[in-house]
């Protein structure tokens, strides 16, 4: 029985290298995909006629260079097997998106949000009816659709699919699982969204050099988050989401949406800018919302000498230089990217930065770590969604779908 289940799961293990070589680098014939996953001919051969008789690949013939000799067959991801509804919740806007099995996407629709009291029931149904419309306007059953993967900023459960705490939310609960399980059979998952940011930043750091996976992402914006990519035992990049922004900086700091005092968001978030900048009392309730257009002033006005709004962008970049010292003082060095919104107030946000970071024992010792800009967030969110889930799909798919010729036969 041992032996079986062994065996079993080595045979799951092989098929997703063989899914994920095909994901990764698009079609190859048997040659190449024994060469990638470094599995025996007669291994990849076993594999791919499992993979055909479900119909998750199918097969080409590739005309031959020059027109002579035999066409090569090249094995590819049959993009109508299964398909994936991405969910990405920002502070103003959800993009909605539709993607096939081989990665490419279908439709997409964005859905502004108001910040007028938002209510989490009201939330929970527009999201549905969403859901709906993007399966609708492809003409695509809700029983076809293999994943829904949802990304938002705040605390997630990520093993039981519900949003713990979000800006906009509050501490009102969602649990996605619950509210797709009446009409979707999807498997639902929810993540932190500057974790998607660190999956899909280290994956592309990983094809380009496979010794730079090592990476942190600090998100700057209305939210401030972290995401932290690094290798597991087995050798696969594992991200993770510290509370980074809820971190305490301040015991006599201003209020933070999360209801504590003195967290590095309510220094470094744009409404702990702004509340700075106009010198409004710390225990101010916090702005669910800052348009950029507002921040954008308050940068303007410190490039040209305002003190105060000066001050705020310093302070904003103190808290996260603190927060940074901190992080590296548990991780070690490892290199830093800077990405959203804020990005755009990094020249401003740098001397608090640099000033905090050079009080850092880790700095002192060894040095200021690389920090790097990353403009396009919400596509690393989208990249981190696809990678991620996409992956979940070709496990559920070795573990389900090919494992049906074995319980008929055994």
């Amino acid at each position: 029985m041992l032996i079986k289940s062994s065996t079993e799961q080595v045979r799951q293990q092989n098929s997703v290298l063989v899914l994920s070589a095909l994901r990764r680098h698009g079609p190859q014939a048997h040659t190449d995909l024994s060469e990638r996953t470094g599995l025996a001919s007669a291994t990849v051969s076993a594999i791919t006629a499992d993979l055909e008789r479900v119909g998750v690949i199918g097969r080409s013939e590739q005309p031959p260079a020059g027109g002579r000799g035999r066409p090569r067959t090249l094995f590819s991801q049959q993009r109508a097997f299964g398909y994936l509804i991405t969910a990405q919740i920002s502070s103003d806007i959800v993009h909605y998106s539709l993607v096939d099995y081989a990665g490419r996407l279908i439709d997409r629709f964005d859905e502004p949000r108001s910040h007028q009291a938002p209510d989490a029931a009201r939330f929970a149904q527009s999201f549905l009816e969403a859901l709906g419309r993007l399966a609708e306007r492809s003409r695509i059953a809700p029983d076809d659709v293999m994943a829904i993967s949802i990304s938002s900023k705040g605390t997630v459960d990520a093993a039981g699919g519900v949003l713990l705490w979000s800006p906009l939310l509050g501490g009102a609960p969602i649990d996605f699982a619950a509210l797709a399980a009446p009409r979707w059979k999807a498997r639902v998952t929810l993540s932190n969204e500057t974790l998607l940011v660190a999956q899909a930043l280290a994956t592309r750091q990983d094809e380009a050099d496979p010794d730079q996976s090592r990476l942190a992402v600090v998100s700057l914006g209305h939210s401030i988050g972290l995401g932290i990519a690094r290798r597991d035992r087995a050798g696969e990049i594992e991200a993770s989401a510290p509370n980074f922004g809820h971190m305490l900086d301040r015991a006599d700091g201003g209020l933070c949406r999360c209801g504590a005092f003195g967290c590095i968001e309510a220094s470094a978030g744009f409404y702990g800018i702004l509340r700075t900048a106009f010198q409004v009392p710390p225990d101010t309730i916090p702005a669910k919302f800052v348009p950029l257009g507002e921040m954008d002033k308050i940068a303007l006005s410190a490039r040209q000498g305002n003190r105060m709004a000066s001050y705020a962008f310093r302070m904003g970049g103190l808290a996260l230089g603190n927060g940074l010292s901190r992080l590296l003082s548990l991780y070690g060095r490892l290199p830093i990217f800077m990405t959203g919104p804020g990005t755009r107030y990094l020249d401003l946000l740098n001397p608090g930065i640099e000033e905090a970071l050079g009080r850092s024992h880790e700095v002192r010792l060894l040095g200021r770590p690389p920090l790097s800009i990353i403009a396009d967030e919400p596509g690393l969110v989208f990249d981190g969604h696809l990678d991620r889930a996409l992956t979940e799909m070709d496990h559920v798919i070795a573990e389900t779908r090919l494992g049906l010729r074995d319980s008929r036969t055994a």
